[in-house]
């Protein structure tokens, strides 16, 4: 089964790359490497950018492993060196107070006086002299070699030490002004983003705006409808009603208007009488 799985992938891959070679030729690397490539950089750009500075805090924070093991480092030589500076003072005080007693040795060689100090009552050989010269001289210059030695570690401890302290303030440093640059970003991101914020709720007030005219317009609208509607009804009856002035003589006015003069004699005929 996997080996078949295998087979399929292998035979797919083949073909895949048989396509491409049939459309793009022996230029085909170049467009899948070209294809990549862009594949990476959109799906990077697609990142939201307050994930890459989140992203970018937590690199800074993996910083600080290495900035204590620096400090431990820094520590530890600088005890040490302290440590051996203790010891090579030591060492020092002894080889004097050897080199002293070998000193007067050679002395009593040269004076015959084979007796040791603090021990005036024994008398010593010339060769029992000699000899404790000789294991004196050959203990010096062992202890001689490892103060040299010890010397030779703290020149060494030293330089680290110098060496883990200008480590340590350039990692300090960097890691200070990337927290400084990074706080910066987002101070600028969240700037951004409050304009942002600002312009689209100007936005939004200006289509609220728009929205307040013209359902104020619809208002004024069914105002208007509603004030004809009732002044239809008011005026729409069969005549203007009209008061008459009750003192007003409105036949004798239309009489006078409309009717003929009356011949002579009518008014005789008629009684004397007036309509």
């Amino acid at each position: 089964m996997a080996c078949s799985l295998v087979k399929k992938s292998v035979v797919g891959a083949a073909l895949g790359a048989g396509t491409l070679f049939l459309v793009f030729g022996t230029h085909a690397p170049s467009y899948v490497k070209t294809a990549f490539h862009k594949v990476r950089r959109d799906a990077k750009d697609m990142v939201p950018l307050p994930f890459d500075i989140d992203r970018a805090r937590e690199e800074i924070a993996s910083l600080e492993p290495a900035i204590r093991e620096n400090i431990e480092k820094l520590a530890r030589a600088e005890v040490d060196v302290e440590h051996l500076d203790k010891e090579v003072a030591a060492i020092r005080t002894n080889m004097d107070v050897e080199k002293t007693a070998m000193l007067t040795l050679r002395e009593s060689l040269k004076t015959g006086d084979y007796r040791l100090a603090g021990h005036s009552r024994v008398a010593y050989t010339e060769d029992e002299v000699k000899n404790d010269l000789a294991r004196r001289y050959d203990s010096y210059n062992n202890v001689k070699k490892i103060l040299e030695a010890k010397e030779s570690t703290i020149k060494a401890k030293q330089s680290e030490i110098v060496a883990f302290r200008k480590q340590l303030v350039t990692m300090m440093a960097q890691k200070k002004t990337l927290t400084t640059k990074l706080d910066e970003i987002e101070a600028r991101l969240r700037q951004i983003e409050a304009t942002q914020t600002s312009n689209e709720f100007q936005l939004d007030g200006g289509a609220l705006s728009h929205a307040r005219e013209t359902v104020a317009d619809l208002e004024k609208k069914l105002e208007v409808m509603a004030r004809k509607a009732e002044m239809e009804g008011r005026y729409a009856e069969s005549g203007v009603p009209v008061e008459v002035n009750p003192t007003r003589d409105v036949v004798q006015e239309i009489d006078a208007e409309f009717t003929p003069a009356s011949a002579p004699g009518t008014e005789a005929k008629t009684g004397g009488k007036s309509l």
